[in-house]
């Protein structure tokens, strides 16, 4: 994990929507801290700063360092809350992790050499079912993403969740559920142009 995010935050002792409204007001996110070991605590964060971090895609399958009143706590971001109709973030939920406890976590799928696998050069397109996946793992070996290699993919035929190659130490958590939950990740389509040449 070669990124390392920081949210600063500060208590706020006071709880509900009118409390929410005026952290807003003021040029905060209200977010909550809660799991491990203690108790879950109500923070206010600054609104722009929250922003810069969201930007990244890999903030949101990261542990996370939550500074809370100068202590530092292990976490994820299990939630953010937007206005729709403003560029606005309403509100984070963390959760926090003991380094010894797996987590689960959706993290997102990279698609790579689409155009050079073997339905690629016959002019086929890649439709993915999948953006992400949760996965379960220690908070040490957690992956920014999981890559989805499509060289060997041909037209009419699809990637499953279990022809993933997964790091060592990382289970699909849908999986454990047995053989029927193995489901498409992405299928090789013929293009409108592949169908035209081959009805003509």
């Amino acid at each position: 994990m070669s990124n390392v995010f920081e949210f600063v935050a500060e208590s706020r002792g006071q709880s509900g929507k009118g409390a929410a409204r005026r952290a807003r007001r003021q040029g905060g996110v209200p977010a909550i801290i809660y799991g491990g070991h203690k108790e879950p605590q109500m923070l206010v964060l600054d609104h722009n700063e929250v922003v810069k971090h969201l930007e990244h895609e890999a903030v949101y399958s990261h542990v996370l360092d939550v500074k809370v009143d100068g202590e530092t706590e292990k976490a994820i971001l299990k939630g953010v809350q937007r206005n729709p109709a403003r560029f606005q973030v309403l509100h984070l939920d963390f959760l926090r992790v003991e380094m010894g406890d797996a987590i689960r976590v959706h993290v997102p799928l990279h698609f790579v050499n689409e155009a050079s696998s073997v339905g690629g050069k016959k002019g086929g397109i890649a439709t993915h079912s999948m953006v992400d996946v949760e996965i379960s793992c220690l908070p040490s070996v957690l992956p920014e993403y999981i890559e989805v290699d499509l060289v060997n993919l041909d037209v009419g035929h699809s990637l499953h969740l279990s022809d993933i190659v997964l790091p060592a130490g990382v289970e699909i958590v849908v999986l454990a559920q047995g053989a029927d939950h193995d489901l498409p990740v992405v299928s090789m389509m013929p293009s409108k142009g592949s169908k035209e040449e081959s009805a003509a």
